[in-house]
């Protein structure tokens, strides 16, 4: 039971994140093939995160008050949401409003997915089975570089064509996983229930509103702004990595090969993390991580070839890979029971203003002013971000209960 949980969530993570790799990676290959400027990307992609930010809160909020299988619920009902709203990406060949309003809606819902999915690392322990997000994470960064390196090529072929039909394969595969997930949950948690009331312990009802929560949780806001700064170069590389890299000379195959690699090299970090965890804290590994960012987009504003940015790209390992895995286990620490989904909530919610800020940004520097000043503001912004992590992160207290 245990290891069919930790294969079922490795499943969950690896499709997921395969799809932002398709929805996110690729959203300007594929809006420019469908006559989108950088600046009009840059629009779209803001729209789509100001959604998500409206609505995460209310997400979290109502999976925190729900019931423990409600958190899958939701997450599948958002899934087939999006399968119909993919639907949209065939009907409409050309740049249109409506084009733009499917895209966006698309990236919001895609979003909003992301901290349900690393809350439901810590829901299905509560059924007494330890889950390893690490490892479940890493294979999903393996999926992610498997599916780039693929579809990098495919798209230099055959064109974009390909995205939606990839999408609504990797939904189908994700709604598959949802569903074991469930069952397997369900068996799992009704055991474990036995056993709990066989020694007379009281369920925990971890209930917390979101004012209460802002007012417990200060520093950590102050920890989420250090992460706006950080998240900043890792959106504008996402975002954009298509006009960085054929700035260099590059096409769209050398930015999946990037993407690809730069994937693959969150794998080792993310397997080994809880040995890392139990050597290092999570508040020095955050630290590693947000100087892992600073000298790679460093790099990449430094580069004169694809080659270099290839090379820049290898500070993965020690930044978005450690970043993650210690911020997700790090709220956990930091945060009371109750609080759970609104801390990867909150998380998630900084990434994603971060976005909105990036993609506004980054596509009209793009347009007025190139790549090269891109990378020069985000490696600024990163470095900000940086000295805010190392400030503030020892500062967060301990309030797990």
């Amino acid at each position: 039971m245990k290891k069919l949980l930790n294969f079922d969530y490795a499943c969950i993570q690896g499709t997921y994140w395969m799809l932002y790799g398709i929805l996110s990676s690729f959203a300007s290959v594929f809006l420019l093939s469908r006559g989108y400027s950088n600046s009009e990307i840059g629009v779209i992609l803001a729209a789509a995160n100001v959604a998500a930010v409206v609505l995460q809160p209310l997400a979290a909020d109502l999976a925190d008050r729900s019931g423990r299988v409600s958190l899958i619920g939701i997450t599948q009902w958002m899934t087939v949401m999006m399968m119909v709203m993919t639907i949209g990406l065939f009907t409409f060949q050309k740049k249109s409003l409506a084009l733009s309003a499917i895209f966006v809606l698309l990236i919001a819902w895609h979003t909003i997915l992301q901290p349900l999915v690393n809350s439901l690392n810590f829901r299905l322990q509560e059924c007494g089975v330890h889950i390893n997000f690490g490892m479940a994470r890493s294979l999903g960064s393996l999926a992610y570089s498997i599916l780039m390196a693929v579809l990098g090529t495919v798209v230099e072929n055959h064109g974009t064509g390909v995205l939606p039909v990839t999408g609504e394969i990797v939904m189908v595969m994700l709604l598959i996983s949802l569903f074991v997930t469930k069952r397997q949950y369900d068996k799992a948690h009704r055991e474990n229930l036995k056993e709990v009331q066989s020694r007379g312990e009281p369920e925990e009802d971890g209930e917390i509103n979101l004012i209460s929560f802002v007012r417990r949780n200060k520093v950590f806001f102050i920890v989420n702004i250090g992460v706006v700064g950080l998240y900043f170069s890792n959106s504008v590389l996402n975002n954009y990595m298509m006009q960085i890299v054929s700035d260099v000379g590059g096409n769209s195959e050398d930015m999946g090969r990037i993407l690809s690699l730069m994937a693959f090299l969150e794998i080792p970090t993310m397997f080994c993390f809880d040995a890392l965890r139990r050597r290092f804290s999570c508040q020095l590994m955050l630290k590693a991580a947000a100087a892992g960012f600073t000298v790679k987009i460093a790099l990449c504003w430094a580069a004169q070839s694809v080659a270099m940015i290839f090379a820049a790209h290898l500070f993965q390992l020690v930044s978005f890979a450690l970043f993650l895995p210690a911020m997700v286990h790090f709220i956990d620490e930091i945060m009371s029971r109750g609080e759970a989904v609104k801390g990867q909530a909150l998380f998630t919610t900084m990434i994603t203003v971060t976005t909105v800020f990036s993609s506004l940004v980054g596509g009209v520097i793009l347009d007025m002013s190139g790549a090269k000043m891109l990378t020069l503001t985000a490696t600024l912004v990163t470095a900000v971000g940086a000295v805010i992590i190392f400030l503030s992160v020892d500062r967060v207290k301990t309030s797990r209960s």
